[in-house]
């Protein structure tokens, strides 16, 4: 069934397929860096880029973040078109994969998902996936209610909480525009 949704009605973010010239220790056009030693990776899955020959499961390229054995991670973010509101329901989707050959990266990871009211603001966390262990290309969908108005949305590498860290990298491509869902939301 077909559904018209408003222009109005759509969030949009820059750079949604993380497009860019490959390159390592860079963050593409139209998003910033949320955590410190954050140096993503924009890559193409030729393997010129760490080894990596994930193909883009849209455009020419994707981004790449790492974990490391130090406990560090990467992040980026960027501010939203227009902010989410609480209350009113939200969707969109990102296409998720690992590759098995990452240097020395190799790892399994969970992308975390967060909103937030200011740059990097880590307010409410709207999706936290399983490991991503799959080369293939995986589509995950979101319907998320803000409790408080969200202008910013941070991607983050994450492993598990406590000291157990380790070298792991998820990919991360098609970042859809959010539409607001065609149901009621739920207000818990």
């Amino acid at each position: 069934m077909w559904m018209w949704i408003p222009l109005q009605a759509q969030v949009t973010l820059r750079n949604a397929s993380f497009e860019g010239d490959p390159r390592d220790a860079t963050v593409p056009v139209g998003w910033f860096p949320c955590e410190a030693g954050t140096t993503p990776d924009i890559l193409s899955g030729n393997g010129k880029v760490w080894s990596v020959r994930v193909e883009p499961a849209e455009g020419e390229t994707y981004v790449g973040l790492i974990t490391r054995e130090d406990g560090t991670f990467e992040s980026i973010g960027q501010r939203l078109s227009a902010p989410l509101q609480p209350k009113e329901c939200y969707q969109f989707t990102i296409q998720l994969a690992h590759s098995p050959t990452y240097a020395t990266f190799n790892g399994p990871l969970k992308l975390r998902i967060w909103g937030g009211s200011s740059k990097c603001a880590r307010d409410q966390l709207l999706l936290e996936t399983p490991f991503i262990s799959e080369t293939e290309w995986q589509t995950f969908e979101l319907d998320v209610v803000p409790k408080r108005p969200l202008h910013y949305i941070l991607l983050e590498a994450h492993y598990r909480e406590g000291k157990f860290s380790y070298r792991g990298n998820i990919l991360i491509d098609a970042f859809s525009p959010i539409v607001k869902c065609s149901r009621a939301a739920r207000l818990d």
